[in-house]
């Protein structure tokens, strides 16, 4: 009976091409959008997946990472004072915009909302990894950044050493990551705790904040003045000032003790700062995904990509199952007049289905790894396939075929085996 099934299935070489372009064309769709899906959500959290930090300490109505209340310096140096902290640091979240000083940059693209994350470059416990170019360090001079690659060409750096503007401020490229950057937010700018308090403290951009008068330049108090001459290139901001007690913070990340209880170590630490709230890196993590997945339509979305998939591919396969089936009645009637039972034609009908299946959901499959790698070194969106993905969309497309297979059966349930003598 197999080769029966070979037999129907290859015939007709042009009905089978479209078939399996139906099922490939299903595949991928399910794929990307399911990738996408994991992708995104585990993108919205990946910098709290990266950190080192046991404990994430946040305001008390801290929504997720990027939407949040600012915190009180000062409550990083009681954090310290907590018995079982092995280790305290503060990481500081802001809007901004990006200014790009090229005149030959289209006006529309000057100008890229970003999200300024600044940290202690020397620290233990945050870090954008992994770094592709340039190093941590650097971010120890003033008003200098790390971005993502992908990020490079849209703020218009095109190698280290180039520099735009955060608001009224410079800021030179030092180094670049991979990986980092959600597709659900501004553009991630990495720079260090002092940058980032001058970045969030200064005006709108120079050129529009400065202007000449008496025959000097006039600016806001983010300049000093070190010459007469005409232009924003020969104001030098001033060193940024390091964080005062009163300063505000967005997290403060804990290293707990070796051995530590972190849920009694969470209690203590929501005690010793009022206003606060304590998460473990999985539940900070945990919390920033439900947001994005359950408050915004982004889930509902691609699952309703994949569900349309799924139903195209359907239709696809059923079509040409059924015209198949149709196209063979007499060939199933002969085998009901020679005493073969509706199970053997079943069994035809539905390895048919399943070549289809496979051999739909290996190029499919194959297709989607090598979008998934471009995406991710060209705009830096995640796909994710993983092992547990692929299985499931394997299942789904075998299920889909079979579905699709018992449509077909329905046409050779009451084939009449006289049919054979029919002219």
């Amino acid at each position: 009976m197999a080769s029966i099934a070979r037999k129907n299935l290859f015939e007709d070489i042009p009905r089978f091409l479209v078939a399996q372009a139906g099922i490939v064309f299903a595949v991928s769709l399910v794929t990307i959008q399911v990738g996408i899906l994991r992708g995104f959500t585990r993108g919205t959290a990946l910098l709290i997946d990266q950190s080192k930090a046991d404990i994430w300490v946040g305001s008390a109505d801290m929504v997720q990472m990027e939407l949040t209340s600012p915190l009180p310096l000062e409550q990083l140096l009681q954090a310290r004072k907590v018995p079982g902290v092995a280790l305290a640091e503060a990481l500081v979240v802001s809007s901004s915009r990006w200014r790009t000083p090229d005149k030959t940059v289209p006006p529309t693209k000057r100008i890229t909302p970003v999200r300024i994350f600044g940290f202690n470059p020397k620290g233990q416990l945050f870090a954008p990894e992994p770094i592709t170019q340039g190093s941590l360090s650097a971010l120890t001079e003033p008003y200098t950044v790390i971005v993502d690659e992908s990020n490079q060409q849209s703020l218009n750096l095109k190698q280290l050493g180039a520099v735009g503007t955060i608001a009224s401020l410079k800021a030179k490229l030092v180094g670049t990551t991979q990986g980092t950057q959600s597709i659900a937010s501004s553009t991630y700018i990495f720079t260090s705790l002092e940058s980032a308090k001058a970045y969030a403290q200064s005006g709108i951009s120079p050129e529009v904040n400065c202007r000449l008068q008496d025959g000097n330049i006039r600016c806001n108090s983010n300049y000093d003045i070190t010459s007469t001459a005409i232009g924003v290139d020969n104001l030098t901001p001033p060193v940024p000032e390091k964080l005062s007690a009163t300063d505000p913070i967005s997290y403060i990340l804990v290293k707990a003790t070796p051995n530590q209880n972190l849920k009694t170590l969470k209690q203590a630490l929501e005690k010793a700062l009022p206003g606060t709230r304590a998460f473990t890196r999985l539940e900070m993590a945990q919390q920033t995904r439900d947001f994005w997945q359950k408050r915004t339509g982004v889930g509902f979305v691609l699952g309703l990509g994949a569900t349309v998939g799924v139903i195209v591919g359907m239709v696809i396969v059923s079509q040409i199952l059924y015209s198949s089936v149709s196209d063979h009645l007499k060939e199933f009637g002969t085998l009901k007049a020679m005493g073969a039972s509706d199970w053997v034609i079943y069994g035809v009908i539905l390895e048919q289905a399943l070549w289809m299946a496979v051999l739909g959901y290996i190029p499919g499959i194959l297709l989607c790894l090598g979008l998934g790698s471009w995406t991710l070194a060209t705009q830096g969106i995640i796909i994710l396939i993983t092992p547990l993905t692929a299985g499931g969309v394997l299942l789904v497309t075998v299920s889909m075929c079979i579905g699709s297979a018992l449509f077909a059966i329905q046409k050779v349930t009451h084939v009449d085996p006289a049919i054979v003598f029919k002219a």
